[in-house]
Formats: C-alpha cells, structure tokens, sequence
C-alpha cells in the first residue's frame, strides 16, 4: 500500500470510530432526573412547612381526645380518609414542619368556643409528648429550622378564628403563652370585631377592636392568618399590620371565584407586606366548576326546603335526586397547580407556600388524597419550569422568611 493509500485507511478508521466513541460517551452520561426525581431531591433537602391542618380536630371527633384508642403512626384504612394524615404518610410526603389548627366551631358561645380551644391545644402538646421520636414543639423559626435538620416534624399551633379568644386581649395572650404562634382573624362567621368571608359583614373589615387585637397579635408575635376573612378584612389588616402576614389555607379567586380566595387587588399588595398565600387543597376553592356545582346544590336545596316544608324525607330525596343527575365534578391536582401559577404570576414567587387543610375536608383533589401526596404536586411545579430554588421557596423558605420577620417586628 502506498503513502496515500495508508493516509487514506487511517482516515476512514478514524471517521468510522467517531460515532462508537460518541456512542459510548453519551451511555457515560447520567440519565436526566425525572420531574419525581427533581420533587424528592429538593423536599428531602427543604422538607415541606403545612399551614393548616386539622388532624387535632378529627383526634377530638373521632376518639375523645383520647390518644389510647388510636396510633398515629399508622391508622386504618377508614380513619386515615378522614384524617388524610399519620406518621407514615408525614413522613413519605416530606413534611418538615405543620401548623396543627386546634379549630373549634365558629357558633359556639366565647365562653365555651375558649374552653375547646384550649382542650385542642393540648390535643397538639398530647401528641407531641406521645410521639416524640416524631414530633417536637416548636415556637420559633430557629426552633423550627433546628427541628428539621434533627429530622423531627416541626410541630407548631395555629388557632382557626378570632372567637377562640372570646373578645379578649388577655385570652389572646394567655393561648400565645400556651404556643399559638397564628390566629386566623374570622372564620365561617362575623366576629364581634371582624368581618369574616362567608358571612354579613358588620364593620367594614375591622372594627377599632379589631385593629387591637391586629396591634397585640403584632406586638405578641403572632401571625395574622387572614384566610376566612373578608376583602375588606384584608386590605385593613395589610394597611396597618406591622408584621407580614400569611393566608394559611386560600386560593386565588381569579382562578375559583370564591369568597374564601384571595382577589388580586390583594395578591398585588403582597410583596410589599412580605406576607404569603399558603395554597390549600380544599375542592370548592379549587376548581371553579366544583365551586359553580356547590353554588347550584345550595339553590336547590334552599328550593327543596321550601318545597318539601315539614317533610324531611321529601326534601332529602330531591336534593339527592339532582345529585344523581348532576354528578359532582371532581378537582384536580393539576387545578391546585393552576392556583400556584397565577400567585406567581400576580404576587411573585417569594409568596406562596402549601397550607392543605388536611383533616378539614371530605374530599380531596384527584392526586392529593393524603399528606404523602406532596411530592406529586411539586413535580408538577417541576414540569411548568418551577426551578428547584422556586420549590424550595414554596416549600419551605418563604414561611420562614415570614415567622423570622414577625418574630423581628414584635421584637421591636
């Protein structure tokens, strides 16, 4: 073989090995991380705050505060559907750190509704005391960050609604003693000083007490939790609160027209409050087709009422009748993720967090059925182009960031 002829050999054999060595270079190369992979990789590092859950509400419900009759560390198929929540899915959803919400019902009278609020508290104290591998007290943002990093659930209380401290600024520092670190304003109903979401205002927002109770929870370092409480409500609160603010458990109202959503003339005031929009599962606040079926049963059971008038049975069965009729559309997880966009959007990443209000509703979005589902959402997040910085914010960071500023501004 000639010069030439030899040049020419060695060039092919390098033309032919280009493609096995590209071949072999890209078989050397990590698999790209599925959007599964990218949730469980940033929960396990920023594990998930909750803002409202109401698994102390179903412990009194379902067994009389009574922790002999239950383990929490696994539950039966049948409780954990109401509870939504136990140690095993906690921990198979990340969760870090939960405001348990010690809720009592919003008709009860001041005298009684502060009695259960303290009997829930000590639901929370119970169940830190009987699971303490699990769960430890916490009142601070250290305290909760400490928690974390020890892989301990973060267990903080949240009460839901101003009449669990029947008018009075001296319970409202009483329950802050016991370890309320939020007080949802209103909740279903009107306050004697705040007018709540789903009810007849009386005050135009808040009432001169009102704006104490908002300076005393300010200078307590207590949260203002404004979910539940109306329009009104929450531009009053954002003109005079010195401390950020958090919506525990809400959704966007330009996504589900529901008055227990947030509308965006008060997204748009969020970044200068700091305050953050804890996205909830609930299904009426979800999906606005769920929200427009409800509105529609409402109607029809008002008209049943009328109709069927001393006749219980009657007016039973023609509700349940256009039920048949009208099959109850379901939310998704997709439609939770939706809320998540348009906060974004309007108000900005530095301002949403997750608050499901687990053991507070019957029904849950398709994909979120219990705590353990968290990770599913997040790589939803991941697939819309949510960077791991972003989740990590939702996740966790941006609540912080709230408790260490009203922690700051009571210390001032």
């Amino acid at each position: 073989m000639d010069v030439r002829n030899q040049v020419v050999a060695v060039h092919m054999r390098k033309v032919l090995h280009l493609p096995v060595l590209a071949l072999l270079a890209v078989m050397a190369m990590p698999a790209a991380a599925t959007p599964e992979e990218t949730a469980r990789e940033v929960l396990a590092k920023s594990p998930i705050i909750d803002g409202h859950n109401d698994t102390p509400h179903q412990i009194a419900e379902l067994f009389d505060r009574d922790f002999s009759k239950f383990d929490l560390a696994a539950l039966p198929a049948d409780v954990l559907a109401k509870t939504h929540t136990d140690i095993k899915t906690a921990r198979a959803g990340y969760l870090g750190g939960q405001y348990w919400s010690v809720y009592v019902d919003a008709a009860l009278p001041k005298h009684e509704a502060v009695t259960r609020t303290i009997q829930q508290i000590d639901v929370v104290r119970q169940m830190m005391a009987r699971y303490p591998e699990t769960f430890t007290y916490a009142a601070t943002a250290a305290e909760v960050e400490a928690a974390i990093k020890k892989g301990k659930i973060a267990s903080l209380i949240g009460m839901e609604g101003g009449h669990s401290v029947g008018g009075s600024l001296e319970i409202l520092r009483q329950t802050y003693a016991l370890g309320a670190r939020y007080m949802t304003l209103t909740h279903s109903l009107t306050t004697d000083w705040a007018d709540s979401a789903t009810d007849a205002p009386k005050h135009d927002g808040l009432s001169a007490f009102g704006f104490e109770v908002l300076a005393e929870m300010n200078q307590l370092g207590m949260i203002a939790d404004i979910s539940h409480v109306s329009e009104a409500t929450m531009h009053d609160v954002l003109d005079k609160s010195k401390a950020p603010v958090l919506f525990t458990h809400s959704n966007a109202r330009a996504i589900t027209p529901h008055p227990r959503n947030v509308p965006d003339s008060v997204l748009q005031r969020l970044p200068q409050n700091g305050g953050v929009v804890m996205v909830t599962f609930v299904p009426g606040f979800t999906s606005a087709e769920r929200r427009q079926w409800e509105y529609q049963r409402s109607a029809v059971a008002g008209r049943a009422k009328t109709e069927f008038s001393g006749n219980p049975a009657g007016e039973k069965a023609a509700v349940d009748a256009w039920i048949v009729a009208n099959p109850q559309p379901k939310a998704t997880l997709a439609q939770v993720a939706d809320h998540i966009d348009h906060i974004s959007k309007v108000a900005g990443i530095d301002h949403i967090g997750i608050g499901g209000d687990f053991g507070g509703v019957d029904e849950l979005p398709v994909g979120l059925e219990n705590v353990s589902t968290y990770p599913a959402l997040f790589a939803e997040l991941v697939r819309r182009g949510y960077s791991k910085a972003d989740l990590a914010k939702i996740a966790q960071g941006n609540v912080l960031r709230v408790m260490h500023a009203v922690e700051k501004a009571a210390r001032k």
